[in-house]
């Protein structure tokens, strides 16, 4: 009686969990659909004139609440992920433009990544050894693993033509076998608190004097980049007289150091107007940024690791410090000389904000990427669990079952082997 009674307790429990299975398809636990949707806002809120991004986790980093959206962008400009072979042959080349925070980036190309080799960082040197997995070759071409290869802070026109050459003939391979693909960083900041950083830079003594400027083979002229100042260096130079130099290279540098020059007559000021060679250079530096693999932005140092992590599918060991306490920032200004200064790179405020759309784009694609990974994730965890419940349950009822006719089986034989006991009574007595 007590057997029976717990097998049809058994039914009505049996019956609860699959009510509570087929709610779980019905409405999911990570879903709304069956929450009140009074408060529901998701990562970013769609308008007509653009964006509101909502970054509650960032709150060392200013942010907009609302983008205008001036950029028509295609899905291939914002879905950026390269399979980096790191022990194939795919090279990473960082694109180092003065003042742009790109030192501390390029300390954390080669000291701060989880990598299956790390890069051999010896106390002293500034160069480190970054070799792939098993290999004597060079994975990453920057000024902390390879040095100055093609010259001191080469830009997009030296990069571009130099690289594959040095590569090759550091690792030996042959340019006609070899299959490589380079992948171009570099980091970006605003105008005119690089153009400042800059400033300040040069008045401490910096002069670049060594760089290159190569194009079309050859470098620049004196005649096509005159000095601005006599002596060694522009040491204690006012921002006036540097401001007022018109051969003065820090003047739209982002542009120019991204920007293909052989389109332009290289450093030939006459093959074309000012007004002509500024708007092919300002759409060469979009269109080389748009389809490098990753860049990043100097204001935007935690949005920048996640964009580079989601990228290369690598990851840094420790997190990126937003510091905006620099030099720069501590200049004070007046209004006018600000003018000036955006007047003086007009094509590099205009290639910023461009960048700044594009980044902050690809950041919203990459977070609605990553929670969707995320959702279905979940999704596959839940319906795999409700897999192993449901074969648990198969399976007990089934034992169930086959115990209940067992027991019948039990009890036929019980009343066959009474029966039998009770005739052999009878005839014995």
């Amino acid at each position: 009686m007590e057997e029976k009674f717990n097998r049809l307790l058994l039914v009505p429990i049996a019956a609860v969990l699959v009510l509570m299975v087929g709610y779980q398809y019905v409405c999911p636990a990570d879903s709304y659909t069956c929450s009140t949707r009074g408060d529901e806002k998701g990562l970013f809120q769609r308008y007509s004139s653009g964006f509101e991004f909502v970054y509650p986790d960032e709150a060392d980093e200013e942010l907009p609440s609302k983008i205008t959206s001036k950029c028509n962008f295609t899905q291939r400009d914002l879905d950026r992920h390269v399979d980096f072979a790191i022990r194939g042959d795919d090279v990473m080349v960082f694109l180092h433009i003065q003042k742009t925070g790109g030192t501390t980036f390029g300390r954390h190309l080669v000291k701060n990544i989880h990598l299956e080799q790390p890069c051999d960082c010896l106390p002293g040197q500034r160069k480190c050894t970054c070799h792939r997995p098993g290999t004597a070759e060079s994975w990453l071409f920057s000024r902390f693993s390879t040095g100055w290869s093609c010259g001191l802070h080469a830009d997009w026109t030296e990069l571009t033509s130099c690289v594959p050459v040095v590569m090759n003939k550091r690792d030996k391979k042959s340019a006609h076998k070899s299959k490589r693909n380079f992948y171009y960083i570099t980091m970006l900041r605003d105008p005119v608190s690089r153009y400042l950083s800059e400033w300040k830079h040069v008045q401490r003594g910096a002069t670049w004097k060594t760089a290159l400027h190569m194009c079309d083979g050859r470098p620049a002229t004196q005649d096509e980049l005159p000095a601005c100042y006599s002596g060694d260096d522009w040491t204690g130079v006012p921002l006036t007289d540097f401001m007022n130099c018109p051969s003065n290279l820090a003047n739209n540098r982002q542009v120019r150091m991204l920007a293909d020059l052989s389109l332009v007559g290289c450093y030939n000021m006459s093959s074309m107007s000012e007004l002509e060679r500024g708007h092919v250079l300002l759409a060469s530096a979009k269109a080389n940024l748009r389809n490098m693999a990753f860049y990043g932005l100097t204001e935007f140092q935690r949005k920048t690791q996640y964009l580079f992590e989601r990228t290369f599918g690598l990851r840094f060991i420790r997190a990126f410090t937003q510091i905006n306490s620099t030099r720069a920032a501590s200049i004070g200004i007046s209004e006018k000389v600000r003018w000036r200064i955006e007047g003086l790179n007009a094509l590099d405020v205009e290639l910023y904000e461009y960048a700044k759309e594009l980044f902050l784009r690809r950041y919203q694609y990459q977070r609605q990427q990553q929670h969707q990974e995320e959702r279905l994730r979940r999704r596959q965890q839940r319906q795999h669990r409700q897999r192993l419940h449901r074969t648990y349950w198969a399976q007990l009822l089934r034992l169930g079952a086959e115990e209940e006719e067992q027991n019948e089986v039990v009890n036929a034989v019980e009343v066959v082997a009474t029966t039998e006991d009770y005739s052999s009574q009878v005839v014995r007595w």
